[in-house]
């Protein structure tokens, strides 16, 4: 890193994915006979930079298939670019998949443990925020069942409330209005403006202009997997065309649909 207030570096980042149009060797061997390809790559990011200092929020905008939710999941580490280098400093939380590093034949109590030991809590601090945690994912007795059994919006729940006890130096926060009531989902508005007030670095993914203006001071815009825009909120968000026709700080019913729209590549 190049400063100590440095939070986040994407220096010259590439990210390739290759498309396989046939499952099995038969049908590669019949389409290499005709002629036809077997594979395509194609660029999900292509020479993205951008440097964030220690305590900024950022809105991560831009159309499905941008590369938004691929750029979150190599700054969280759990890919890696094919050219370029993504530099962190601190620890990392949030939520970038619903349900991820859950097991679902353990129950939520025991999915709790498992998902807090992922993202770094020791096993003394989780007991610590073990009641905070089940309070704000308000699942009931569904905490002493399997979690194959939840639907998206315990799953997005349950996550979630472990996500935001973490102890962290940057929150990764993709899609996570997507799932859920309404009310769930300003609880989590709420939560997240705590962790931006903490001082934490917040890279919040959202299609919603009300909330990305509520809860960010700068925007960085994908287009087919470049930097299209990196700025002022409002520019950003005219940048990008978005209507926002509430100028208040509570999400509108547009912003809640915009969020339901789902994540991209």
């Amino acid at each position: 890193m190049t400063s100590s207030t440095t939070s986040i570096v994407v220096d010259h980042v590439d990210k390739d994915f290759t498309l396989r149009y046939h499952r099995t060797a038969k049908q590669v061997a019949v389409a290499l006979m005709k002629g036809h390809d077997v594979t395509n790559t194609f660029k999900a990011l292509e020479d993205v930079s951008f440097t964030v200092e220690q305590g900024e929020s950022i809105g991560l905008m831009g159309l499905n298939g941008s590369g938004k939710s691929t750029l979150l999941k190599l700054v969280n580490g759990v890919m890696r670019p094919d050219a370029g280098s993504v530099l962190t400093r601190g620890r990392i939380a949030g939520l970038i998949a619903t349900g991820a590093g859950f097991h679902p034949q353990l129950t939520g109590r025991e999915n709790v443990f498992l998902n807090a030991a992922i993202l770094g809590m020791t096993e003394k601090e989780t007991l610590r925020k073990f009641d905070a945690i089940v309070e704000f994912a308000d699942i009931g007795r569904f905490l002493e069942t399997p979690v194959g059994n939840y639907s998206s919006g315990m799953f997005a729940r349950l996550g979630f409330a472990v996500a935001v006890h973490v102890d962290s130096d940057i929150f990764l926060a993709d899609e996570v209005l997507a799932v859920g009531d309404r009310p769930f989902k300003k609880k989590c508005l709420e939560k997240m403006q705590e962790i931006r007030d903490s001082g934490r670095t917040l890279f919040y993914v959202s299609h919603a202009a009300g909330s990305v203006r509520r809860m960010c001071d700068r925007v960085i815009v994908l287009e087919g997997g470049r930097v299209g825009f990196d700025g002022d909120v409002d520019e950003g968000i005219k940048y990008l065309k978005y209507d926002d026709n509430n100028p208040e700080n509570e999400p509108d019913e547009q912003d809640l649909e915009d969020e339901e729209e789902g994540s991209d590549i």
